[in-house]
């Protein structure tokens, strides 16, 4: 089973005329899911309870998170995948708190050398794009820490600005819908960033090798 791990606060909402308004991530996420071809299960963080790390070292003595809070369950999916494909988007030129939070915790897997995530398959996707990558670095970062495998592959995509969805960004000087556009009287679709062909595309071949890799060693 591959495992898809969200760690947006946001979910994939089209209008009326199909054009995706927000919730990259999860769209291209879903899309990579899909195209492996294998089973798999989707995780969205956004809306749990998850703490960062507190620095307790209770965890020294089993390898298990005492903090009282969503992250245990995802654990043990995390541990039961045979593959994981992460995705995080970028706030501020850095990956999300949430998402930061998530991959601190696992900290607690690290002690008197078990690794449990060691070697597990994986692949990163990050949403909003930036060089260098902070966020695909972090994750990186995080993965190499527990000896999990290299990534398959990783992609990068843009985002779509909240100013487009947050109900006032056709007249905020302070947002992207003015600073790209000018002052409007509505957000009409065609204003709307679209993800690029070339994007999904990218993603679907992420998604084939990945699969192949997971079958493989089934």
């Amino acid at each position: 089973m591959i495992l898809g791990i969200n760690a947006s606060g946001r979910s994939a909402v089209r209008n009326d005329q199909g054009i995706l308004v927000k919730g990259v991530t999860e769209d291209l996420l879903k899309h990579i899911l899909k195209e492996t071809g294998e089973p798999h299960e989707y995780i969205h963080l956004g809306g749990k309870t998850i703490k960062g790390c507190q620095g307790c070292l209770r965890c020294a003595s089993d390898n298990i998170c005492k903090v009282q809070d969503d992250w245990a369950e995802n654990r043990d999916r995390m541990l039961q995948a045979d593959a994981i494909v992460f995705g995080a988007p970028l706030y501020y030129g850095s990956i999300n708190s949430l998402g930061h939070a998530f991959l601190e915790r696992t900290f607690s897997l690290r002690h008197r050398a078990r690794f449990p995530l060691a070697g597990k398959l994986n692949a990163i996707l990050t949403v909003g794009k930036k060089e260098p990558n902070p966020a695909e670095d972090y994750i990186r970062a995080i993965f190499r820490s527990n000896y999990m495998a290299s990534p398959i592959g990783t992609l990068r995509a843009r985002g779509i600005a909240q100013c487009y969805t947050c109900g006032y960004g056709e007249g905020c000087t302070a947002g992207a819908v003015v600073s790209r556009h000018g002052f409007l009287d509505e957000i009409r679709g065609y204003h709307i960033p679209r993800i690029p062909l070339e994007t999904y595309e990218k993603a679907t071949i992420l998604a084939k090798r990945l699969g192949t890799v997971v079958k493989t060693n089934a």
